[in-house]
């Protein structure tokens, strides 16, 4: 169903833990459809929070949930309806994995969806070869290293088929070409109207990968926009517990020095060397630098 309102919403959600700390505070923050969703924080900030209140697993002390616009409900009926759109990929894949074989493991979410054996035996071949697993579905869980087991929790939402796809800090404890390849996945998931949101620590991963970036400090959403407009904004980001990505702090002191043009700035280191690399190679350059 296209609208026009975001497919997921958290409106001025408040919520407080048992033992009486405070998750979030009047947070508002909204995803637009088939995007990149980065949320960045402090540790303590109230990410994983947010996330559990978009699939449901957390219910606000004030404030709301909205999909597609609407209230969400928390009976059991309007939950499963929620979490059969929301897939949530948590940052431990112990607190995920239960089953003994993989196969099982990525099975388990697909079935409850009340799908036939044959579709399910499909959904869980797409998905397993999609997190490049594909000929792992009778291995047993616990001879999997943390970044296999990370990628199986991946495939089990994947085999759901989610129209949003959460991931708590989805690339920790996965190698350079792994995270590579979770985020052209990511990509292709994108493309074909998936909406991604994912936590994490690396700045400059968030800004070369997101459309949008939103901030989180002390439980509130103080800031969402696409990346580019959030780049420079060092108060921001340091208020978020982060810096400014480099690739666009080193475009600054070259465009202040005429190097390159102050704008586009480019989002990642390769891409700010592919605008060196065009320039033609001319001692002009190393003067305006000296």
């Amino acid at each position: 169903m296209v609208t026009d309102h975001p497919v997921l919403e958290l409106a001025g959600v408040d919520h407080v833990y048992p033992d009486g700390g405070t998750g979030l505070r009047g947070c508002t923050l909204a995803l637009g459809r088939g995007r990149r969703h980065v949320l960045l924080g402090a540790n303590g900030a109230g990410k994983s929070t947010v996330l559990r209140h978009l699939n449901g697993l957390l219910r606000p002390c004030a404030g709301e949930l909205r999909c597609d616009g609407q209230p969400v409900g928390y009976s059991r009926a309007a939950l499963a309806g929620l979490r059969r759109r929301v897939g949530l990929v948590f940052q431990d894949p112990e607190r995920q994995l239960f089953a003994a074989h993989v196969g099982e493991d990525v099975s388990f979410g697909a079935l409850n969806l009340g799908l036939d054996a044959a579709t399910v035996a499909a959904r869980v071949d797409a998905a397993l070869d999609a997190v490049g697993l594909r000929d792992y579905a009778g291995r047993a869980v616990h001879h999997l290293s943390f970044g296999q087991k990370k990628r199986v929790c991946i495939a089990g939402v994947l085999a759901m088929e989610p129209e949003v796809l959460l991931l708590d800090e989805p690339m920790a404890g996965l190698d350079a070409p792994m995270q590579a390849s979770l985020a052209a996945l990511l990509d292709r998931l994108v493309a074909r109207g998936v909406t991604v949101l994912l936590t994490t620590h690396d700045v400059d991963f968030a800004f070369a990968w997101a459309d949008d970036i939103h901030l989180l400090a002390a439980g509130r959403c103080i800031a969402s926009a696409p990346a580019g407009q959030l780049a420079a904004r060092a108060d921001l980001l340091q208020a978020a517990g982060h810096r400014v990505p480099l690739a666009f702090a080193l475009h600054a002191q070259l465009a202040a020095r005429g190097v390159l043009p102050p704008a586009p700035a480019p989002r990642s280191l390769p891409a700010l060397l592919e605008a060196l690399r065009a320039l033609p190679a001319t001692s002009t350059i190393l003067e305006n630098t000296a």
